[in-house]
């Protein structure tokens, strides 16, 4: 991906020279923490009543940590990537949705650390992989997620910012998340919890979070679709690395690879297949009607 020479956003919050970004040093409490939240990630089950009482319990983590150190060279870099990317957004949005919607865009702050974080949401540690929190409008992102995407789910990621090229399968997660942004401005993430709870079942309130996963992926496509007309950034592999990601982040395949069988009615993001298909509907049309939050839910059906 070319990247180098363009504007950086300044609503990046880099926590990593904290000791664990900030964090509460992981005890046995955390330990419980962070066992949830990665049993919540796989199996699609709601934990936040357990949550709420080891949080109530005082079990959420240790003492807070405030030692500071430098950033590496390659930290620094990766600080560049991300804030070139989330300028980039920043620029496609501003332009889409006041051509498309007539709305001013509103960006949101991407906070970069380690280990794990304090959020508007709650606790969270890297074990939930990036994520964003409506609470106070920010992306949460520890690079280390994309080691373990590679490592553990055979995506083709590269995580060492090096030479004049970035990672694309990187810029694709950002930008999926930043759709979770666009999805809180336009009202469609309460939208989304309105339904999920009245749905009758587990099932049905699962269907709709797929739909919102869908649509965040679709929006990540619509990204692409114009930061490649604006910025020309794309180079061989690129798509291919991006397709790799979500394919990776299926809910099939992290269920196969986790559990080793396949519960669709369990799913919360959407299969391989699905993301991919959304993800490349937005990137080829680059139109935000294609990609209505119904229209994604109809489709799953």
């Amino acid at each position: 991906m070319k990247w180098e020479g363009r504007r950086q956003s300044g609503n990046i919050e880099d926590r990593r020279g904290m000791s664990g970004g900030g964090k509460a040093a992981l005890g046995g409490g955390g330990l419980i923490v962070a066992a949830l939240m990665l049993y919540s990630l796989f199996t699609g089950n709601d934990t936040s009543m357990l949550m709420g009482l080891v949080q109530n319990l005082g079990l959420g983590g240790g003492s807070q940590q405030t030692e500071q150190r430098e950033l590496t060279p390659e930290e620094i870099r990766q600080k560049q990537f991300v804030a070139t990317i989330v300028a980039d957004t920043e620029d496609v949005w501003a332009t889409v949705l006041k051509q498309q919607l007539n709305m001013t865009y509103a960006a949101p702050t991407l906070v970069m650390f380690t280990g794990s974080v304090q959020t508007a949401c709650g606790g969270a540690t890297a074990a939930v992989g990036p994520f964003y929190c409506p609470g106070d409008q920010k992306v949460y992102l520890d690079m280390d997620f994309f080691d373990q995407l590679r490592s553990q789910f055979g995506a083709k990621v590269k995580t060492k910012v090096d030479g004049t090229s970035g990672d694309f399968a990187v810029a694709y997660v950002i930008a999926h998340e930043i759709g979770h942004h666009i999805q809180n401005l336009l009202g469609t993430s309460g939208q989304e919890q309105q339904l999920a709870r009245s749905a009758r079942s587990k099932a049905q309130a699962n269907k709709y979070s797929v739909a919102l996963e869908l649509q965040a992926d679709f929006y990540a496509g619509i990204f692409t679709h114009y930061d490649q007309k604006m910025n020309n950034i794309l180079e061989a592999g690129d798509i291919e690395g991006a397709i790799s990601a979500a394919q990776a982040v299926g809910d099939d395949a992290i269920q196969k690879k986790m559990q080793g069988t396949v519960v669709p009615e369990s799913f919360t993001h959407g299969s391989s297949e699905q993301r991919v298909y959304w993800f490349t509907q937005g990137y080829k049309t680059g139109d935000m009607r294609v990609g209505d939050y119904q229209t994604i839910y109809n489709s799953n059906k």
